[in-house]
């Protein structure tokens, strides 16, 4: 390490130091309030109101997402790019833990902001909401959020120090079956039961099950199923999941679940209706060099991050951020709050975000990451291997559609 990275980096752990106390308690704050997909009005409040007491320029209700926001410092040099999530799950609360990722961004995000002129880089702070399915990044990223920066970085809690997650895309499909009401009791023949309909759709789909990858999934939950017994479901509806280990892979899949799901209609002389969400989550793809300058600073801090292809310990889910690993180089680690075999979307998960060793993730997330940054900023054979790895992988995918 040269002797100016290795002064930064002892600036960097001066700030976090510096603003250890308030990115905790910011951690603590939201964990308090949980707020659902473009609800996090407390957090958008609070995260910024901490960024303009450091004398940061503040973009509030940025990209055109009313909780998302923005902070830039630095005109000149490499633009490195820290997100902040900050949603929460019905009924858990922060069960996935995004208070931690946004304390641990604030931290990463004020330390590099102190530093970024002296050392002649650019930060770029974002807040993005609604993680949680909402797809808050992909809504920023078709009003440019991603349009430039050398990079992109957060930290994700889990049960484990983690170089990855492996993430899935995903598409969901809303799916509404009709039929002819008609008394149950009286005169059933007359009735097309829109229920009956959305069941075989739903024994097709475990039928499909059977004979898909892996790496693949499917899973959905009715959301109406009639009104009444004596009634013959006129209506009922449901919505599905569809996971696949790639994006390109996913729209083959896509189709199986709709013939399985259309087919039930034919059955019992109902019709169906399908939506997709208006955007689907790419997978992640982790820049490894980028990943690996971010191991080599969680060691520096006390933590040894493991590869999960290596040691077999996986998390694995879906992320918006996989839009944003196609638009500029990104790494999404994972960093541990929670005992091992603690799963994520979990009560018992809520309760350790909330707790010591997720004020621990947030200083060591903030630290990493800012020291990241400072390679980044430092570093330009990094910045060149990072660039490099990055233009090969394929753009065969729009993910902004």
């Amino acid at each position: 390490m040269s002797a100016v990275a290795s002064e930064a980096k002892s600036r960097i752990e001066a700030e976090i130091n510096r603003w250890s106390d308030r990115i905790v308690a910011a951690s603590r704050a939201i964990h308090s309030h949980p707020e659902l997909n473009f609800e996090e009005v407390f957090a958008h409040d609070l995260l910024t109101s901490i960024l303009e007491e450091a004398g940061l320029p503040v973009v509030r209700h940025a990209y055109g997402v009313n909780t998302a926001f923005e902070a830039t410092v630095g005109t000149t040099g490499p633009e490195v790019l820290v997100l902040l999530e900050y949603d929460a799950l019905p009924g858990i609360g922060h069960g996935c833990g995004h208070n931690v990722i946004a304390g641990a961004g604030l931290g990463a995000g004020l330390a590099a902001a102190a530093i970024a002129r002296d050392i002649g880089g650019t930060v770029r702070i974002l807040g993005t909401p609604a993680e949680e399915g909402g797809g808050g990044k992909i809504y920023m990223a078709r009003q440019g959020a991603f349009s430039s920066g050398a990079a992109a970085m957060m930290v994700h809690p889990a049960d484990a120090d983690l170089l990855r997650m492996d993430s899935l895309a995903i598409h969901t499909v809303d799916v509404v079956y009709h039929g002819r009401e008609a008394h149950a009791s009286a005169a059933p023949w007359e009735g097309r039961n829109a229920l009956d309909a959305a069941v075989l759709g739903y024994m097709n789909i475990a039928a499909l099950r059977q004979h898909i990858r892996p790496n693949e999934r499917i899973h959905g939950i009715f959301t109406e199923a009639g009104e009444k017994p004596n009634i013959v479901p006129r209506r009922a509806a449901a919505t599905w999941y569809v996971r696949a280990a790639d994006s390109a892979s996913l729209q083959p899949l896509k189709s199986r679940v709709l013939s399985c799901l259309e087919g039930a209609t034919q059955a019992c002389g109902c019709t169906m209706d399908a939506t997709w969400d208006g955007h689907f989550y790419a997978e992640v793809r982790d820049n490894e060099t980028l990943a690996a300058a971010y191991a080599a600073n969680m060691k520096s801090v006390g933590r040894d991050v493991v590869d999960p292809r290596v040691t077999g310990r996986r998390v694995m889910g879906s992320t918006d951020m996989g839009n944003v690993s196609y638009l500029v180089p990104s790494i999404h680690p994972m960093i541990q709050v929670a005992p091992a075999g603690v799963p994520i979307h979990t009560r018992d998960f809520t309760e350790y975000a909330g707790s010591e060793a997720g004020d621990r993730a947030v200083i060591d997330g903030a630290r990493a990451m800012a020291m990241t940054v400072v390679d980044l900023w430092l570093d330009e054979r990094l910045r060149a291997r990072v660039n490099d790895e990055f233009a090969t992988l394929p753009r065969d995918v729009d993910v902004l559609a």
